[in-house]
């Protein structure tokens, strides 16, 4: 059941953070939908613009209907993540999408406003929720790129949103995209959202950069082969935590991509008289799903299925 995502934001406020999953094919697709009905959590689909063009926009759209047929008792939403204006009036149009993000960060603020607002109305027209986003996390994630951290300022998170009208905001708090995030001790700066969440009570707040990077994987990576040093993400530990400071939505890709990467690497590893993609995607997709599951624990949405299905139901 596709459901819009501030009704998810309303049932999960205080109690447990989404988790957001990007996906760029059909076995993320399987493993991403198993998982979460494993766990017994709603969930949000996130389409990124480069997801979007690695195949074709047409064919993820696709991926997203067909889901919710063959998984009818999934509970989620479909998410634009990090979309230029022109992307996320595309989405707007597209009748697929939940709700989009316009990622305008890197310009200034009143450059931000003007952006953000013009895709909130279009969005709001159509019935669709708009996350937004004020400083910037450092790494790179795709088009994203940003060689230092700009944390977000919470008085003027409370002006972006008063002028703005988004729904909800991904805050810079010391989080970073890809897979080197932290040097040493993680610096989360839970009192940007404490400031936050004083000036806008109630209103969802969104963690990019959220992946934990774990070390078994990237081990198990390199001793497949692999060349990934250095690597090191969230801890997981701390997600219930930043929920009750108003964290709702958590964005996690990353991760997803380890497994991945792990798992194709040991298969062929393991087989090198083999060849059919078929194979490999046999192992990922259920140990995607796994990780799914074990991520929603840490998120608190395991278990909380049916009760988002009726509260999404009664709100609509």
């Amino acid at each position: 059941m596709i459901v819009p995502t501030n009704a998810l934001f309303k049932h999960a406020y205080g109690k447990y953070a989404i988790g957001a999953y990007n996906i760029n094919n059909l076995e993320q697709c399987m493993g991403l939908f198993q998982g979460n009905l494993q766990s017994k959590a709603p969930f949000i689909v996130q389409l990124s613009k480069g997801a979007r063009s690695y195949s074709h926009k047409r064919m993820l759209e696709s991926l997203m209907k067909t889901a919710d047929e063959i998984f009818p008792d999934a509970v989620f939403a479909v998410h634009l993540d990090h979309g230029d204006e022109a992307t996320c009036m595309d989405c707007i149009n597209s009748g697929v999408y939940s709700s989009v993000m316009i990622d305008a960060s890197h310009e200034s603020f009143e450059k931000n406003i003007e952006i953000t607002k013009r895709v909130v109305q279009a969005a709001h027209a159509k019935g669709l929720v708009v996350e937004a986003e004020l400083g910037q996390l450092k790494g790179v994630e795709e088009d994203v790129h940003a060689a230092e951290h700009v944390y977000t300022n919470p008085e003027e998170a409370a002006t972006f949103v008063k002028r703005t009208g988004c729904d909800s905001l991904a805050c810079a708090i010391g989080t970073s995209h890809g897979a080197f995030k932290f040097k040493g001790d993680q610096k989360l700066r839970y009192d940007i959202l404490t400031e936050i969440q004083k000036l806008l009570p109630g209103f969802p707040l969104v963690m990019h950069g959220s992946s934990s990077v774990p070390k078994e994987e990237v081990d198990r990576i390199n001793a497949a082969g692999g060349n990934i040093k250095g690597a090191c993400g969230v801890d997981a530990d701390q997600f219930l935590g930043a929920t009750k400071l108003g964290v709702t939505k958590i964005n996690i890709d990353t991760d997803g991509r380890l497994v991945w990467c792990r798992v194709h690497r040991e298969f062929f590893r393991d087989h090198p008289e083999m060849f059919d993609l078929r194979d490999p995607g046999k192992v990922f997709i259920p140990e995607y799903a796994k990780f799914i599951a074990a991520k929603n624990v840490k998120l608190g949405s395991a278990g909380q299925l049916d009760a988002a299905r009726a509260f999404c139901k009664a709100n609509q």
